[in-house]
């Protein structure tokens, strides 16, 4: 008998400094994404975050209320390309995870906390993957402005 259980890495990467903030989580919810802009917020209490998100349907709950100093930028529609955390994914995907079966959700989960914490401690690594040109340019112009 095959069994399918689910765990979940919510992130949020600094596109200009490379900083990652991750959270595993057990649901994909409205509830859930709280928790982690509640942790992202408490992370960075002096900052004013803009957090890019896509079109999930946790990112777009009318209860969804994010804390005072983010602020949430919704993509278009299928443009999951521009958010800059899809390619994190990505990164996390291929090297920790490619070609893996795991014999327990547990055990799952110790390797998605050991591939965060990696990533976490790896800003220029992450700078690498989501600090495209056209996006610092486009924070640089609107600083000017």
């Amino acid at each position: 008998m095959m069994t399918h259980e689910y765990t979940y890495a919510y992130g949020a990467v600094d596109v200009c400094t490379g900083e990652l903030d991750s959270l595993i989580l057990p649901h994909v919810n409205t509830h859930c994404m709280h928790l982690f802009l509640n942790e992202v917020s408490a992370r960075h209490p002096d900052e004013h975050i803009v957090m890019v998100i896509d079109g999930a349907g946790w990112h777009c709950s009318d209860a969804l209320q994010a804390p005072d100093n983010i602020y949430l930028l919704k993509l278009p529609p299928y443009a999951p390309e521009l958010n800059p955390i899809e390619h994190v994914w990505d990164e996390l995907r291929e090297k920790f995870f490619h070609n893996r079966a795991f014999h327990s959700l547990d055990a799952l989960e110790d390797q998605l906390a050991l591939a965060l914490n990696t990533l976490e401690l790896d800003p220029g690594r992450i700078s690498s993957i989501v600090s495209w040109p056209w996006i610092i340019a486009a924070l640089i112009t609107s600083f000017m402005n």
